[in-house]
């Protein structure tokens, strides 16, 4: 894989389109990228890893989309990254846009554009570039299936952070396990790992859940068997607690099905001394009744006699009442004939009463013919009745005319008074709104105006703002070049004092017999003594320590104030040399007058519709002078039509009224006239009729009541009963009959006759010799239904031991398989001499690779010093598999990479990784990589150690490949002539490219 260029716009600090043209970097071999802290050189890196798998590296993946646009990008532009490189012989393109908040096209706002993606393939044979996808996950694979590597493997082997292989090199197994697994994906082994114990755990918890189910029901049967059965006391797991379950339910079985046969004979006895009882008892309970039958019957003949003489009274009271009942319906018309002779009587008299009194003594036949004279005459009126009502209507007529014309006469002034100033309101109008709109031409300059005042205000605000900090920063860096100065002295007098007092910590070594690290002598005479105020070499470290952080604390100052400075130069730039008090009074008047100026444009609106409404009021009023005057000239005409016709009506209405105050009067009281005569005379001949049928009614209530028995009808009404009453005697002399017959038919049943003969009945001894009967009934079936039900029980619980026993058989082996395996792949077993993992048997094999790899960079960054070498010995306790130790030609010995200084450990961790992205690029199918970047750490190293690690990543253009390192060492810029700068300003950062010379 090799880099040929990149496009970056508004991504991270680069708030413009930045271009970078690798393959011009690429021509030298190494190429450096460096710049200030916080510049950007990561996020170029970021870009390269973003094009090819549309995410960033690492923790900075969080927040992806919008979090990788620029806060210094224009709102129009939208974040884009391109890359074009060479994979697999093919040259593509790839250009990715994450998803992006832009301004909205029509109104305010934004709106959200999806993310996007393009591949192209350069075609050499035609000349010019081809479309390929825009699909994001149909690049994201055919990207990962051409580079054979997953994002985690790319930003390990290609971006190489040295961080991360230092800590490798510090780490214990676990560690160097976790980061392997993810470069070699050995996730399938520690699934597998997985695998096994969960299937061990869930045979194990399948075992105990059977032990468990299995002694559940041991203790149900030994609840269910009582003092029959002894379980001896047993815990899930415990050998023999199978067959010690199955002893048991069997002794269980045969105690039970012995217990069941006594039951039943008990059962048996009691049941036939059941019977006997209760044939005695049912006995008992008859010969009882039948002696009370014939006692009751007894008592119940002697209250019949008793009340003989009432029931013959009865019976003629009802002979009497059935007499009477032919009587009845004569009774019942006179009685009807009575009541209407009353009513009519009643209703002749209220007539009488509403009639003059020269009229109250006539007949019928006279006031039905006065009330025919009253209705002629009544109706002769109705001409003269519609004549008065027409005339009523003329007069309201005539009074609508008044009205509309006083009405026309106060509109017609009204609307010449209004008109009269129509000419003075319109100027009027006119002249406000043009200053309404001279007053917003105003407003509008006055605006421009405050808001350029009104930011050389807030630029001369924060200029004061930034003069008092920028002189607090002056005194702060003052004060910590001090501090600074003051540590790198002290420090520097520490180690002198510790180099001239070095003898005394060389002479503390010194054993008698071992020679001297100085002079290799054997014998030690007069060794040095520590003297009072000795420094030691951690005192040295402590002073070293506090200079560096004193020389940071300064640094950080001399930085912020470089910053308060630019920052102090753009807002003076901004607000000039004005007074802040000065441009705040220029604020504060243009305020004033600008709001003076939108309050007079406001009336505006309101003014132009005033005179809309005056111009509509004009029209409407001229219009309605016109109509008053067409409505008064045809009113004219109308009221002389009115006066000839309302003359006419007067003279007709006069003849008709006579004496009365008006036609109406008149027929109204002819109406009440006819209506009075009318109900007088029917009142009269009702009365006459109603007097004729109760004479009538008289006659054949006397013939009745003559016929039925009775001396008078009087006599006859008395004896008639009511419904109610009639009832009630009749249900008398029934129930007397039904109880004489009842009473003769229990004297005469020869049973109860007997029993009567025979000694008095006890039921209640019976009855008690029959519930204790049945109660030892109950007890021996309880107690037989007790054993059939535990047998049953018995019988249930034994069958679901037994197929727990063999259930359970096939688990055990299965378990025990099972755990022997997880154990062997988990490292925990004993047959696992060395306890070491799967994944990490497979990843030592890849780790000896990596060793391998990195031993042949490292022995010539080391000049032939180091080696790395793989060791799966156990450490303590711990586990095996990933130990990584480097030999030490100078002393021949082996030890663990943590022992390494600073600048050894950047070369060790610089050569395992370049030995990884071999391994790695191998593992991925050999994919080439021609372009590398490596990250910090070069400035732990001395002269010779910076030549000899250059040698060796220069010696990687051997093979057409390039190296880009990201560093801050100075040194670097004067050795790599080729170099990527990135500047960083207050609009963004920018990228500075120079190639070869």
């Amino acid at each position: 894989m090799r880099l040929h260029r990149l496009d970056i716009t508004a991504f991270g600090p680069f708030g413009d389109l930045q271009c970078v043209d690798f393959d011009e970097l690429s021509a030298a071999g190494l190429f450096l990228l460096h710049g200030p802290t916080g510049a950007g050189k990561t996020s170029v890196l970021d870009a390269v890893c973003y094009a090819l798998y549309g995410s960033v590296p690492g923790a900075r993946q969080s927040g992806q989309g919008t979090a990788l646009r620029s806060d210094h990008a224009e709102p129009g532009t939208r974040t884009s990254v391109t890359l074009e490189l060479t994979v697999a012989g093919r040259r593509l393109e790839i250009t990715r846009q994450p998803p992006w908040e832009r301004p909205k096209k029509r109104g305010t706002g934004t709106t959200l554009d999806k993310a996007q993606t393009w591949l192209r393939e350069y075609d050499a044979a035609a000349g010019s570039w081809k479309d390929l996808s825009r699909s994001h996950q149909e690049i994201g694979e055919e990207i990962a299936q051409l580079l054979g590597m997953s994002r985690e493997q790319f930003c390990q082997v290609v971006l190489l952070p040295q961080g991360d292989f230092a800590r490798f090199l510090r780490a214990d197994a676990e560690a160097r396990g976790r980061l392997l697994g993810r470069l070699f994906d050995t996730r399938r082994f520690a699934d597998a790992e997985k695998r096994l114990a969960e299937r061990r755990r869930a045979t194990e918890a399948q075992v105990r859940d059977g032990d468990t189910a299995l002694l559940a029901d041991a203790h149900r049967m030994q609840q269910a068997a009582g003092d029959a059965m002894e379980l001896p006391p047993l815990a899930p797991g415990e050998p023999g607690l199978a067959e010690a379950v199955l002893g048991a339910a069997a002794v269980a079985r045969s105690t039970a099905r012995e217990q069941l046969a006594v039951a039943r004979c008990r059962l048996t006895a009691a049941e036939s001394a059941q019977a006997a009882a209760d044939r005695a008892l049912d006995d008992a309970r008859e010969r009882d009744r039948l002696q009370r039958r014939f006692a009751e019957a007894q008592e119940r003949a002697a209250r019949l006699r008793e009340g003989a003489a009432a029931h013959r009274e009865a019976q003629e009271r009802w002979e009497r009442a059935r007499k009477a009942e032919t009587v009845a319906p004569a009774l019942e018309l006179r009685d009807a004939a009575d009541a209407e002779h009353r009513r009519a009587a009643e209703a002749e008299a209220r007539a009488r009463a509403l009639l003059p009194a020269s009229r109250a003594g006539e007949g019928a036949a006279g006031l039905a013919a006065a009330a025919r004279r009253a209705t002629e005459e009544l109706g002769a009126l109705e001409s003269a009745r519609r004549a008065e009502r027409r005339l009523a209507g003329l007069l309201e007529e005539r009074a609508d005319l008044d009205r509309q014309e006083r009405a026309d006469a106060e509109a017609l002034e009204d609307a010449e008074t209004w008109l009269a100033g129509w000419e003075e309101t319109r100027a009027g109008l006119q002249d406000a709104i043009e200053a309404a709109q001279r007053a917003a031409a105003d407003a509008g300059e006055l605006a421009v105006q405050h808001e350029a005042a009104r930011k050389r205000l807030s630029a001369a605000r924060q200029r004061d703002r930034l003069a008092a900090d920028t002189e607090d920063a002056r005194l702060r860096a003052l004060a910590s070049a001090e501090r600074a100065v003051t540590a790198r002295t002290h420090w520097l007098d520490l180690k002198e004092q510790r180099l001239s007092g070095i003898a005394a910590e060389l002479a503390a070594g010194l054993t008698d017999g071992a020679p001297c690290a100085v002079c290799g002598a054997t014998e030690h005479p007069a060794p040095a003594r520590k003297v009072d105020g000795h420094v030691d070499r951690e005192a040295e470290e402590r002073a070293l320590a506090d200079c560096r952080r004193a020389e940071e604390r300064h640094a950080e100052d001399e930085r912020r104030l470089g910053g308060l400075r630019e920052a102090l130069a753009a807002a003076g730039a901004e607000a000039g040399d004005t007074p802040t008090e000065r441009l705040a009074r220029t604020v504060e008047e243009l305020e004033g007058r600008y709001a003076g100026a939108r309050a007079a444009a406001s009336v505006l609106h309101s003014v132009q519709e005033e005179l809309r409404r005056a111009e509509h009021e004009h029209g409407l009023r001229t219009a309605a002078q016109r109509e008053a005057a067409v409505r008064a000239a045809a009113r004219v005409g109308h009221r002389d039509r009115l006066d000839r016709e309302k003359a006419a009506l007067e003279e007709e209405v006069d003849r008709a009224r006579g004496t009365a105050a008006g036609v109406a009067a008149r027929a109204a009281q002819l109406e009440r006239d006819v209506t009075r005569l009318t109900d007088a005379a029917d009142a009269a001949r009702t009365a006459e009729d109603a007097a004729r049928r109760l004479k009538d009614a008289d006659a054949r209530l006397a013939d009745a009541a003559f016929r039925a028995g009775f001396d008078t009808p009087q006599a006859a009404a008395d004896a008639l009963l009511d419904d109610a009453a009639h009832r009630e005697l009749q249900r008398r002399l029934d129930a007397r009959q039904h109880e004489e017959a009842a009473v003769r038919a229990v004297l005469a049943e020869p049973e109860t006759a007997a029993a009567a003969r025979q000694p008095r009945a006890d039921p209640a001894s019976a009855q008690r010799a029959a519930e204790e009967a049945a109660r030892r009934v109950r007890e021996a079936a309880s107690a037989c239904d007790a054993a059939a039900r535990r047998c049953a029980e018995l019988d249930r619980l034994s069958a679901r031991v037994a197929a727990s026993v063999r259930r359970l058989g096939p688990l055990r082996e299965e378990y025990d398989r099972v755990a022997r395996m997880a154990g062997l792949a988990a490292g925990t077993s004993a047959d696992n001499e060395r306890r070491m993992r799967l994944e990490s048997y497979v990843l030592a094999a890849r780790l000896e690779q990596v060793a391998a790899a990195a031993t042949v960079r490292l022995h010539r960054m080391s000049s032939g010093r180091y080696t790395l070498v793989h060791s799966d010995d156990r450490t303590g306790r711990g586990r095996s598999g990933l130990g990584l130790h480097v030999v030490d030609a100078w002393t021949g010995r082996e030890r663990d990479t943590a022992t390494l200084s600073g600048g050894e450990t950047f070369f060790a961790s610089l050569a395992l990784a370049l030995g990884l992205a071999d391994v790695v690029t191998d593992e991925a199918g050999g994919v080439r990589l021609d372009t590398l970047f490596i990250d910090e750490g070069f400035g732990s190293l001395d002269d010779q150690t910076l030549d000899e690690v250059l040698d060796v990543l220069d010696s990687l253009r051997e093979r057409d490949r390039s190296v880009g390192i990201v560093s801050h060492v100075a040194d670097l810029r004067r050795r790599i002539h080729a170099q990527l700068e990135v500047v960083k300003g207050r609009s963004g950062s920018v990228l500075r490219q120079r190639g070869v010379r």
